[in-house]
């Protein structure tokens, strides 16, 4: 896994523009939450399509870009939470044990 970490707001209009020409994936992480870091292991072991771009953002050191994902992709904040973002727009989202890569693929592909 090849994560692109997301260190400032600016990053997210750069992902939405990207999104146009290939799939842009983003995983919010809580570094003080098990949950997160089961589910981050478990992407990490997956085979991850090399068509995809993976972008990581740690929660704790960056609450307002989370805050600004939210906001601009009109999703509810949860942590963890995966969210496949295609043409601009967020196609899917997922939270907690539900995030699995199998079906990132799949509506990434969709």
């Amino acid at each position: 896994m090849n994560w692109i970490e997301l260190q400032n707001l600016d990053s997210l209009e750069a992902i939405k523009l990207k999104s146009f020409e290939r799939v842009q994936v983003i995983f919010k992480h809580s570094t003080s939450c098990s949950i997160s870091s089961v589910v981050k292991n478990r992407l990490e072991r997956s085979i991850s399509p090399t068509e995809i771009d993976f972008h990581y953002l740690d929660l704790i050191k960056h609450r307002d870009i989370s805050n600004a994902i939210a906001s601009l992709f009109q999703v509810h904040h949860e942590s963890p939470q995966i969210l496949v973002i295609k043409n601009g727009e967020c196609i899917y989202e997922e939270s907690h044990y539900g995030i699995m890569m199998d079906d990132i693929v799949e509506q990434a592909v969709a």
